[in-house]
């Protein structure tokens, strides 16, 4: 595992990112009174350590008419890994599922799913979720209203590290 130093203008800088991703370097250089090619240089390095994923648009599903999101918890007739991989990776091709995670608890998986309309996710629960290989019972909760979602990772924690766990340090200058 490698490690990486980050003080507290590459914070300030992986802040302003998650919030605005579009971000010019000359605009972050403003805001964090850093030159264009200071933050050009993290930004690249934060890149190439991993903690730069990558951008992307965030798109507000109501306004390209999905309207429904639904959270569907999802068992798998038995366990084993040859099982636990086929179905991950026919998931992985459903488009209307946006995220699905391995959890504990009742279900195996738990998926965030959109889609259209009650119909439309009728259809895809009926004619596609339920028929992913091992998959023995699903149950769903539609979501009635966005209370919160955010995209914006909090950073505090690495200020106060966890020496075990921790893939980065603060530096204290």
């Amino acid at each position: 595992m490698m490690m990486i130093t980050v003080d507290r203008h590459d914070l300030s800088l992986l802040n302003e990112l998650q919030r605005n991703g579009e971000a010019t370097n000359a605009a972050l250089a403003e805001v964090l009174h850093l030159s264009v090619s200071q933050v050009g240089r993290r930004v690249q390095r934060l890149r190439e350590a991993g903690i730069i994923d990558h951008y992307a648009a965030v798109l507000e599903p109501t306004t390209v008419g999905l309207d429904v999101m639904a959270f569907v918890h999802i068992t798998l007739d038995r366990h084993g890994e040859k099982r636990g991989d086929a179905f991950e990776k026919a998931i992985r091709d459903v488009p209307e599922v946006m995220e699905c995670f391995s959890v504990t608890g009742e279900a195996d998986y738990v998926a965030r799913v959109v889609s259209h309309d009650l119909a439309s996710f009728a259809d895809l629960m009926m004619k596609e979720i339920l028929l992913l290989p091992g998959v023995v019972n699903v149950k769903s909760n539609i979501a009635l209203k966005k209370i919160k979602q955010s995209t914006v990772l909090p950073l505090e924690h690495i200020v106060r590290p966890n020496p075990r766990k921790q893939r980065i340090e603060f530096a204290r200058t």
